[in-house]
């Protein structure tokens, strides 16, 4: 995914330029400290502890440049009016999140204000659209047949979350005013595999065929997780 989403940086903004991200429900801060090494200026918004916890200690073993490029901020994404001013960002991150979110529209629109014109939304979500494929890989013949007909499921956390269709979310994003410009597959290949799962000598090369999958149909319609790129107008 990071690869995509450098792509889609990188076609919309001059190389150097140094943008405004702000990174909603950033986790332990992966993407947000990739994002600030790579020398943008980046805040991160998370409302649990633990993974502040983390991020903030990822942050201090960084060199000082790095550090000052970086803010974290304890909050929830739905509240972004409440820490920022409306066009306050270029690039906008929000993943995986929604699927922690029942009704995820009021979000969205409060993302698309953070953007200035022309700016960058990046979401990645559960794709509803292959449900079945997890279950069906693993032979759990009962659990693919239910998913076919449902956007809810359990994840590997053990909580009761929902999946997001493309469809859906194009008009989603057409309606708040940041249209969809780009979609990707994510883990085509690899959603099976257990979290203990070493890895392989050869990843350059899974990296790449995932990549490959993630933008060619018909592979890409059945990822695990969608990464859907909306543009403000």
């Amino acid at each position: 995914m990071a690869r995509q989403l450098d792509e889609q940086i990188a076609g919309r903004y001059p190389v150097g330029r140094r943008l405004r991200v702000l990174d909603v429900g950033m986790g332990q801060g992966t993407q947000a400290l990739r994002l600030a090494r790579l020398g943008h200026q980046v805040t991160g918004l998370e409302q649990d502890a633990t993974m502040i916890a983390a991020a903030r200690e990822a942050l201090s073993g960084e060199p000082e440049g790095i550090r000052e490029r970086m803010r974290i901020i304890e909050g929830d994404g739905r509240d972004t009016g409440v820490h920022f001013l409306p066009g306050s960002f270029d690039v906008v991150l929000c993943h995986g999140v929604l699927m922690y979110v029942e009704e995820p529209d009021a979000l969205l629109a409060g993302l698309a204000r953070m953007l200035a014109p022309g700016g960058l939304l990046s979401l990645l979500v559960r794709n509803a659209d292959a449900l079945a494929m997890r279950p069906g890989m693993s032979g759990d013949w009962a659990g693919a047949l239910a998913a076919f007909d449902t956007v809810s499921y359990r994840n590997r956390l053990g909580l009761d979350v929902r999946a997001d269709r493309l469809a859906a979310l194009t008009g989603t994003l057409a309606g708040i005013g940041a249209p969809l410009q780009a979609w990707y597959g994510v883990r085509v290949f690899t959603d099976t595999a257990a979290d203990t799962t070493e890895i392989p000598g050869d990843v350059e090369a899974l990296l790449t065929a995932e990549e490959r999958a993630g933008r060619t149909d018909p592979y890409r319609q059945v990822a695990a997780l969608l990464h859907l790129c909306g543009v403000r107008g």
